[in-house]
């Protein structure tokens, strides 16, 4: 039984309400209306007073993070090792500061490294809320896509997973012409190795990152905005609902952001009126 409390004063919301234009495709209805989003939040985690990592968190249970994370990370090998965990709220995010017994702490500073490539949620190469990335403002004007052209890429993208038809345990990135045509398509067992295989197909095949949209079959969170915001896109289409930090990050590039994506609905979390939608009628 740890001795580790139970709770940590700061409680935070793990939902947000934003604002969203729901578009459906059957009878032609546009409903307009708030919509839950999930909390997204980097928690910088600190052992000994030097910072360790930077993780993106639903920001609820953090003590129960700070213990899982530190055996997982072979920092501890029981919670006990653990003497106190402090929460920091901070200008950028949160900050888990560890105390770690003696012993531990002695093994943890003696072989410091950095987080091991995986597919999880941590920022690679971070190790501080200071070194969060700014905002990556994409050049050129978001073009208007069709919403049968998203339609016709949802559709398209099914048959083109040709991994996941055999493992049903990778995720897929693909590119989209403005006509929903897809041309390229990557997957991986990370959602953000995915992506990053699009781009770089994008980059040397010298694709016009204004020419399409990018499709993710995950959800949308903030790293993600942030790559397609680093290749140029301006439009994202995500299978599953965005976290609150992505729609954000997406509302200050100004990024088209449509998620839960599906063949009779989708949701336009921003840019609805680069959405071209002429065989739909607005509710009154």
């Amino acid at each position: 039984m740890s001795t580790l409390p139970n709770r940590i004063g700061l409680q935070l919301p793990q939902v947000e309400e934003a604002g969203a234009t729901i578009i459906c495709f059957e009878g032609g209805e546009i409903v307009s209306g708030l919509r839950p989003i999930a909390a997204e939040v980097p928690v910088a985690l600190t052992f000994g007073g030097i910072p360790f990592a930077v993780m993106m968190t639903t920001p609820s249970d953090l003590e129960d993070f700070a213990v899982g994370f530190s055996l997982t990370e072979g920092i501890i090998q029981r919670a006990d090792d653990i003497r106190s965990v402090q929460l920091e709220q901070e200008e950028r995010g949160l900050r888990l500061v560890i105390d770690l017994i003696p012993e531990r702490l002695h093994e943890h500073l003696a072989r410091k490294r950095a987080l091991s490539g995986r597919t999880g949620c941590g920022l690679c190469g971070i190790d501080d809320l200071d070194a969060l990335p700014k905002a990556r403002m994409p050049v050129g004007r978001a073009p208007s896509i069709p919403l049968t052209s998203i339609r016709t890429a949802l559709s398209m993208l099914e048959g083109a997973q040709s991994l996941n038809a055999l493992t049903r345990a990778v995720h897929a990135a693909a590119w989209a012409d403005l006509d929903g045509t897809v041309h390229c398509v990557r997957e991986d067992v990370g959602r953000h190795n995915a992506l990053d295989k699009l781009i770089g197909a994008l980059c040397r095949d010298g694709t016009n990152p204004n020419s399409g949209f990018v499709i993710v079959t995950s959800r949308c969170s903030f790293e993600l905005v942030e790559k397609i915001a680093a290749f140029g896109t301006r439009t994202l289409v995500a299978i599953s609902a965005p976290t609150s930090l992505a729609l954000e990050r997406a509302r200050l590039l100004d990024i088209t952001l449509v998620g839960i994506a599906r063949s009779d609905a989708v949701t336009v979390f921003h840019g609805v009126e680069r959405i071209c939608r002429q065989d739909v009628q607005h509710e009154h």
